[in-house]
């Protein structure tokens, strides 16, 4: 069986500073490749924003089934051209793993078409996250809902068009909600918006996040079904 081919972006700002590397000493997307390879199903590989092309080459998006995307600090140094690419691999049928702070991407407001604002506060909240929708393939081997001891707090109102699907909603113990779980689909793929993550914060290395990591690169490596034809169309006499 081939494995499923994953490319996980990182920002890389965050994770090269000591009291991140306290954390992650491996940097977050070094803690999100070990998940992945430890499932066996998986083939990773790493894009750094400050490789060439944000190691986000042609060569890698044609081989790659799912791109994981973390990024906050520097969104608009992001080029415009890997952008564009991006976005066409999705529309193709690549999947997109939207993780915390990467809602504010080029490529995800691209995608989804809005701001994609919210409120947040970083407290180190403990947060509970619900799934509502456990019969979705993202929740497998989910109880009914886990919590994170401490998380940056995000708020609704989330500026993001209704999902697809809604499978998780957090509660913070500040009070605050957050729709923390979207798919969507666009063209051929699918995408994933997935809220916890901060990286002052060990969240990465919890076995339920791992476990959604898993699923959801599952869940996105699965295009949308055939792709359809645009543009000026012949009639088939013989059909």
């Amino acid at each position: 069986m081939n494995k499923i081919r994953v490319t996980i972006f990182n920002e890389n700002m965050h994770d090269k500073t000591e009291r991140i590397l306290e954390v992650y000493p491996n940097g977050m997307h070094g803690a999100i490749k070990e998940c992945l390879d430890a499932d066996g199903r998986f083939e990773t590989t790493i894009a750094l924003q400050d490789m060439p092309e944000h190691g986000l080459t042609d060569e890698v998006l044609n081989n790659t089934d799912v791109l994981f995307w973390w990024g906050h600090m520097m969104h608009h140094e992001v080029d415009d051209a890997v952008v564009q690419k991006v976005y066409d691999r999705v529309i193709d049928g690549m999947g997109l793993v939207v993780l915390h702070s990467g809602h504010y991407s080029k490529i995800f407001k691209k995608l989804l078409g809005t701001g994609c604002d919210l409120k947040w506060r970083e407290t180190g909240d403990l947060e509970r996250i619900w799934v509502l929708k456990p019969s979705h393939p993202i929740a497998a081997g989910l109880d009914e809902y886990f919590e994170l001891p401490h998380e940056e707090t995000y708020g609704e109102h989330f500026a993001i068009p209704t999902p697809d699907d809604l499978v998780f909603m957090s509660w913070f113990s500040g009070g605050e909600v957050f729709r923390s779980g979207c798919c969507y689909e666009r063209g051929n793929g699918k995408i994933f918006y997935f809220r916890p993550g901060h990286e002052s914060f060990p969240t990465f290395y919890d076995a339920n996040i791992r476990k959604v990591l898993v699923n959801s690169a599952l869940w996105a490596a699965t295009d949308c079904g055939k792709k359809q034809t645009y543009g000026h169309w012949l009639p088939d006499y013989n059909k």
